[in-house]
């Protein structure tokens, strides 16, 4: 498994954020289908202020250049389209990004692991 994260802004409108967060309630059958079928194993998403932080895991053989293909159908592109209207990318996003992806630069198993193997333990 795999873990990535990625951050986007809400349009800064308290009825908009609302909005979005209603829609979030009940994520239609289709979306949540397609994503569990092009390998994401779990995700959530997190708001402070107008700032989103997506939580995702992922299979070993996801792959983020192919994740777009998940919204091939109708119902997955209306959800897109719907969801891109209350969104904004942040200003640190590369050009090509929309969920800019964020760097991993802590992780306590990891270490906690790394102490294990240091002392001999696994």
């Amino acid at each position: 498994m795999k873990v990535l994260a990625f951050t986007l802004d809400l349009v800064d409108s308290p009825s908009i954020i609302e909005k979005y967060k209603e829609y979030h309630k009940s994520v239609w059958p289709e979306v949540l289908h397609s994503m569990k079928k092009s390998g994401v194993l779990n995700s959530r998403i997190f708001l402070l202020g107008t700032r989103l932080f997506h939580y995702m895991e992922v299979s070993d053989d996801f792959r983020l250049d192919h994740f777009q293909d998940y919204a091939n159908g109708e119902r997955e592109k209306e959800w897109e389209a719907l969801m891109r209207s209350f969104q904004r990318p942040v200003p640190e996003a590369k050009p090509h990004e929309w969920w800019a992806e964020m760097e991993l630069i802590y992780d306590l198993n990891s270490q906690l692991a790394s102490l294990g193997s240091q002392n001999g333990k696994e």
